[in-house]
């Protein structure tokens, strides 16, 4: 074993095995890199990525190649969701060098960590245009002892490129007001595929915060075009491959343009993420099979992901018995033989063909605009089939918590958990909150990374753990009612602008200031698989603000759409999340207080798609919306101003717009 066997991470226990000489990210390797005078070779991966499986099965398990990397490099692997802030760095720099990135990455460093060159996936043998691993190590250590100065001269102008993301500074002018929205729409419209939805070609990504700018794009102009541009998507991803129609939940995106063949990769974030998405389209159009699929997804989650004490694991992998999709796929001859005389049916629902659609075998699909809620027969072939794929080997799970993805699933489950009246729904998502609490939490309020195996990781949270959990807690508390969800939201939003705050240009920083220094202090703008933590950190601060009324979570979080409106208004798509934020500082939040127990006004409100408004109700706290507010009477302000107190569900919704 190497040094990984020390590791928490599931994905770097996988390579512990290695005849690789690996070290985890740290300060030991550095020193022995320095000492030794030898480069870095950094590579970056997660547990449930496909080709960081195939990679490590050619390379890192080979002797042969292990040994040239033991004797050139000092070999250091980092696990891309435990360490975002390290990921983001390199990635950046690999991105600028190749134009592309992705993982498996590798990067060459020098040993004070600049890099100087790198890449993502190499073979073991030259191919499809690509040399060999072994001779891209054996070339970066040539340029290292030979060409040191170009290596030096390479590293210093990355790294100064690196640093310029985070000095950027704000404009002064006025946030954009719903002119964003629109512009969003129309790049939207504009990379729109008709026949099979989503938002340009191959490989197919969901990007739910795409869709949630439509959903709010079309609150504001109230057009059907705007709606179907993300009902069509939503309906062709729950039809498609990428959606598991046994047990539910996504994969995490398609390999093609009709949402067939995914990497069959099932993440945490993505069901969160998405699981709100099928929620608003359900509040917004009344359809059942919205519902239906965010019910199937939050079971497969609850089911599969969840630790028995509350907390969420991070993904499923794509392969299982070392064959990528193989838990998933089935034969015509398999449904036959299980099924017996109901196989008929099942077969026609799913298009199951002697050939199949995928090597032979068949990933089950429904036709685009076919029926998604099941007849009973169908209904009892998915058990059947359910029941039976039990017994295959299933994919590898990667069992540690992770504070930002809890987070994003946690704000989810208690949407959804409130507007569907799920008890047992927001039960676990009382569960989850306290798992976090308990474990991802130091007694000195410090919050951490991750957990995995019954301990806490060494990793400080990050930006984006912290934007989260401020999120998921003011969530909580709006569906609960419990006042104590709210107060940990103000500590957790406290604690979060005194570590990351950028008090010069503003924003929020990737990593607390009392965090180990990088080659540079990097801030999470953009909104990729997962949103940006400033822009989720703009949004549930503002939301917190008008709960509580405490104008400096609300100024804090103006000043990041202050920092980001020239970019936002340039790329509004790439800045989704953001863009939610800035449509909820200029329309104005609409506080909805709701005092004494009133039971179904409060579920006619978690039933509608609001999404510039919060609600206070339940225990009070210190806030103005329970001041001087009397019992039985719900009252709705906006824009410093409140409307006639009701107690009735068709008044306080038609004060709400319908």
């Amino acid at each position: 074993m190497n040094r990984l066997a020390e590791e928490s991470s599931p994905y770097l226990q996988q390579h512990k095995d290695n005849p690789v000489d690996w070290y985890p990210w740290g300060d030991e390797a550095f020193a022995r890199a320095k000492a030794e005078d030898k480069p870095i070779l950094l590579s970056v991966g997660y547990a449930a990525c496909h080709w960081c499986h195939v990679m490590a099965h050619e390379s890192f398990e080979d002797e042969a190649t292990a040994a040239v990397m033991n004797d050139l490099f000092v070999n250091v692997k980092v696990d891309r969701e435990e360490r975002p802030d390290v990921d983001a760095i390199y990635m950046e720099a690999v991105q600028a060098l190749s134009g592309h990135g992705g993982w498996p990455m590798t990067v060459f460093l020098t040993p004070d960590g600049r890099p100087y060159f790198g890449g993502t996936y190499y073979p073991k043998t030259p191919r499809h245009g690509l040399p060999s691993f072994t001779e891209v190590c054996q070339a970066m250590a040539h340029v290292w002892d030979e060409r040191r100065d170009d290596a030096v001269q390479q590293a210093d102008e990355l790294t100064a490129a690196l640093g310029r993301a985070s000095q950027i500074t704000a404009s002064g002018g006025p946030l954009p007001g719903p002119e964003l929205l629109a512009a969003g729409r129309d790049t939207l419209r504009a990379r729109f595929d008709n026949a099979w939805g989503g938002f340009g070609p191959a490989p197919k990504f969901p990007q739910p915060d795409l869709i949630e700018l439509l959903l709010r794009a079309h609150a504001r102009d109230g057009s059907d075009d705007t709606l179907a541009l993300a009902t069509f998507t939503l309906d062709a991803m729950a039809a498609g491959g990428i959606y598991d129609h046994l047990g539910g939940g996504f994969a995490r995106y398609s390999t093609d343009v009709e949402w067939l063949v995914p990497h069959f990769e099932k993440m945490l974030t993505d069901q969160a993420l998405l699981v709100a998405e099928y929620l608003h389209a359900w509040q917004v159009t009344g359809e059942d099979r919205y519902r239906q699929v965010l019910s199937e997804t939050v079971d497969y989650v609850r089911r599969d992901l969840r630790h028995p004490d509350g907390g969420f694991y991070s993904s499923e992998d794509a392969d299982s018995e070392g064959v990528e999709g193989k838990f998933y796929v089935w034969s015509e001859a398999e449904l036959r033989g299980l099924l017996g005389d109901r196989a008929d049916e099942a077969i026609a629902w799913w298009g199951v063909t002697p050939a199949g659609n995928f090597e032979g075998k068949n990933i089950l699909r429904r036709p685009l605009g076919g029926e998604l809620a099941r007849p009973p027969a169908v209904e009892e072939a998915r058990r059947a089939l359910f029941q039976a794929r039990t017994a295959r080997v299933r994919p590898g799970l990667d069992d540690k918590v992770l504070t930002e993805w809890n987070g994003l699933f946690l704000a989810a489950l208690a949407q959804a958990g409130a507007a569907l009246g799920r008890a047992d729904w927001l039960d676990d998502a009382r569960a989850g909150a306290e798992f976090l609490l308990a474990n991802l939490r130091r007694p000195d309020g410090r919050w951490l990374r991750a957990w995995q195996g019954g301990r806490p990781g060494r990793h400080l949270g990050f930006a984006a753990d912290y934007a989260a959990v401020v999120d998921a807690f003011t969530r909580l508390g709006e569906a609960t009612g419990e006042a104590r969800w709210t107060a940990e939201a103000r500590t957790a939003a406290d604690a979060m602008l005194e570590l990351f705050w950028d008090d010069g240009a503003g924003g929020l920083f990737t990593n607390g200031a009392d965090a180990e220094a990088l080659i540079t202090r990097s801030k999470d703008l953009i909104d990729n698989a997962v949103p940006s933590a400033n822009a989720n950190a703009a949004l549930a601060l503002l939301r917190l603000g008008a709960l509580v009324g405490e104008g400096y979570y609300t100024q804090r979080g103006e000043d990041i759409l202050a920092l980001l409106a020239g970019l936002v208004t340039q790329h509004p798509t790439a800045f989704s999340r953001t863009v939610a934020a800035v449509d909820l500082s200029t329309a104005g939040v609409t506080e909805v207080a709701i005092v004494g127990d009133l039971p179904d006004l409060v579920r006619a409100v978690q039933a509608r798609y609001l999404p510039n408004a919060v609600l206070a109700w339940g225990q009070p706290y210190p806030s103005p919306l329970f001041e001087d507010r009397k019992d039985g009477l719900a009252y709705v302000c906006r824009d410093y101003a409140c409307q006639v107190p009701v107690a009735d569900v068709g008044s306080l919704l038609a004060q709400l717009g319908g």
